[in-house]
């Protein structure tokens, strides 16, 4: 199932090109403290397991005239996985623009990073340039929302903590800076067009993906070809991380990475989960304090 964020958080069941809203099933009044994690996404869960009743009666929309958001509202964290298709690492090394120095081996030894959830937008948004003075580099993964708590999970058992999957683009400003800094810019954490849920994506280890930049494909890959595969990258956050509901890891991104400018058009697409079009435009002009 398909499900999606829209029109200033309604949420809503894809199906062919009609949006149906399913927003009054859910509980959205806020409880303080708030928990971690992603109130609606276990919820959603639930629906989907005990069926959602009389969908075909709900209000729909058609599906091209609703604007679609991220289709996680509060994600706790979203982690990326730097280094984990062996044809990026050779290009980052190759490229000092993107190692800066460094040398990089294996996902392992360079470790997981955390980006700002203040990063995260939908497809209907644009991607706003950080540093005009810079390159920014576009970077297309796997995404994986988790579904419950989760803590040290086996790699048997780390599918069955995953909510769903989705297209993310992982905008990076190239430089010396950590990389929390660096991708954690507002807009540079693309999530959508929306979640398919797990259930409709049984194997995550053999998914195309693909980006083009104005029309040029600049990246095609497949997910059988990361280094730690989507189970091992969830066992492997989890052994520092509580995951919680709605947490996002992007899974890491094959070769291909390259700068856009503020004008492109970025089309990219996961096999079986979707794809998204989105703008890259000019970011605030005032930089002070930075």
């Amino acid at each position: 199932m398909k499900i999606c964020r829209f029109n200033h958080d309604r949420v809503g069941v894809v199906e062919g090109l009609k949006v149906y809203d399913i927003t009054d099933l859910l509980e959205l009044s806020l409880t303080w403290p708030v928990p971690l994690g992603d109130a609606v996404i276990p919820q959603i869960q639930k629906l989907v397991a005990a069926g959602i009743p009389d969908l075909h009666s709900r209000p729909s929309l058609a599906l091209a005239s609703v604007r679609l958001e991220s289709p996680v509202a509060n994600p706790g964290k979203i982690i990326g996985a730097p280094v984990n298709y062996k044809a990026h690492i050779d290009e980052a090394n190759a490229d000092k623009e993107i190692n800066t120095g460094k040398t990089y081996t294996t996902l392992e030894a360079y470790g997981l990073f955390l980006k700002a959830n203040s990063s995260l937008i939908g497809p209907h948004e644009d991607i706003q340039f950080a540093f005009p003075e810079r390159r920014t580099d576009h970077e297309v993964e796997l995404a994986v929302v988790i579904g419950r708590e989760a803590k040290n999970v086996s790699v048997e058992e780390a599918l069955s903590f995953v909510a769903g999957y989705s297209v993310g683009l992982d905008m990076s400003l190239r430089g010396a800076e950590v990389p929390s800094y660096r991708k954690s810019a507002d807009t540079y954490s693309v999530l959508g067009p929306w979640l398919v849920t797990a259930d409709e994506v049984p194997d995550p280890d053999n998914l195309k993906l693909e980006l083009l930049v104005n029309g040029e494909v600049r990246q095609q890959s497949n997910t059988s070809l990361l280094i730690l595969n989507v189970r091992q990258v969830i066992a492997y956050a989890s052994s520092i991380y509580t995951l919680h509901p709605g947490d996002i890891i992007m899974t890491g991104t094959p070769a291909g990475v390259g700068p856009v400018q503020p004008g492109d058009l970025i089309d990219a697409s996961v096999e079986a989960v979707g794809s998204l079009s989105i703008k890259v435009i000019s970011g605030p002009a005032d930089k002070k304090g930075l």
